[in-house]
């Protein structure tokens, strides 16, 4: 065999190896990532849809919309985006935030319905996270959702993105998505959110203990630590069931980590009102956003439609009117009787695994 034949040689193995050397390494990486430290939250374990087929290609910036997936609430979900995904031309991206256990069961409903071209993101989130911010109370406990804290981390979540929009899975767009995006932010402002003294909802809001439209019914004012913040009581509150959020300027005023904060000092004092209204996520963004947010239009946010007497409340024409309709409350258009439910109906995706049936629909899907 001549020199230059066995210097080819040489070459082909050291390049055999080199691949070989470059996969284990991946592979390790790859394991070493999904057994990170428990706390981490691995967007790295994401992954986007198929490619669109050429007809449904959607150009222009890409509109971030983080959206949290549980399991027992999956139908919720795919009925909130297929009604953003319907009524817009905009190039939408849902970065879906779920827990592990409830991945596969996301992935059937999102690749063999009409939802298979929606482009999206599945990202993992780890409960550990919230290990010391959240209460230690066992009659408390039970009332404490892991996922719904992942509008604190959206910049975890989507790193890249400069602005993007959070939504409750208990919503229905019946507006251009890009609309909402489009909300203009005050300088300085790191997101926007509807007041629950607009006119649009005022009137929805439910009354009885604590006052659910002012600070004082998510806060306790008499513990010291809210003393000093000096905030006045009867500010209007917010709903952050729909957030715009400029996530620069988050970011830039560590926003995550002053929630994160205020969620260990309640752990640690009890700082929210006994007769606390509605959220648990609430009162951290109350305090941090006190008088430095933007407002989003009413229309953009019409609430309690899952209120006792929403029906009462609003009548079709304005329901019809509104651009994104929240039904906040006890009563959820699949679970129970409540009002509208006709409006989420249109946008529901039957499960292709049958798990997930909405209450009064039940027979009809045996």
């Amino acid at each position: 065999m001549s020199l230059r034949r066995v210097n080819v040689a040489i070459l082909v193995l050291l390049a055999v190896a080199f691949l070989i050397i470059v996969q284990r390494n991946l592979l390790n990486l790859n394991d070493f990532l999904r057994n990170a430290v428990p706390g981490m939250i691995l967007p790295f374990e994401s992954e986007f849809s198929p490619e669109l087929r050429p007809d449904l290609v959607r150009t222009g910036e890409k509109i971030p919309v983080v959206i949290t997936a549980a399991e027992e609430r999956l139908g919720a979900v795919v009925a909130a985006m297929n009604s953003v995904y319907q009524n817009s031309k905009a190039n939408i991206v849902f970065n879906i935030v779920t827990m592990n256990d409830t991945v596969d069961h996301l992935k059937v409903w999102m690749t063999k319905t009409q939802l298979n071209n929606v482009k999206h993101k599945i990202i993992i989130f780890e409960p550990q996270l919230l290990n010391g911010k959240i209460t230690k109370n066992p009659q408390k406990l039970d009332s404490v959702k892991p996922l719904t804290f992942a509008r604190f981390y959206m910049p975890v979540f989507i790193p890249d993105a400069e602005k993007a929009i959070y939504l409750d899975d208990d919503i229905i767009v019946q507006g251009d998505i890009q609309e909402l995006f489009d909300t203009s932010l005050k300088s300085g402002h790191a997101a926007a959110f509807s007041d629950d003294c607009d006119s649009a909802s005022a009137k929805g809001i439910v009354r009885g203990a604590g006052n659910q439209n002012n600070y004082i019914g998510f806060l306790d004012f008499k513990k010291e630590a809210i003393k000093k913040l000096g905030m006045r009581a009867n500010t209007c509150s917010f709903n952050p069931g729909v957030i715009v959020a400029n996530l620069t300027e988050w970011k830039r005023q560590n926003i995550t980590n002053q929630l994160e904060h205020w969620m260990e000092l309640n752990a640690q004092e009890d700082l929210y009102s006994k007769t606390l209204a509605e959220s648990i996520t609430t009162p951290p963004l109350l305090i941090v956003f006190y008088k430095h947010h933007s407002s989003i239009d009413p229309m953009w946010h019409v609430r309690h439609l899952g209120a006792t007497g929403a029906g009462n409340r609003y009548s079709p024409q304005f329901v019809k009117a509104a651009k994104l309709l929240h039904w906040n409350g006890h009563y959820k258009p699949w679970s129970r009787t409540s009002s509208f439910t006709e409006v989420w109906d249109k946008w529901y995706i039957q499960d292709p695994m049958r798990k997930f049936h909405p209450v009064r629909k039940h027979a009809g899907d045996k």
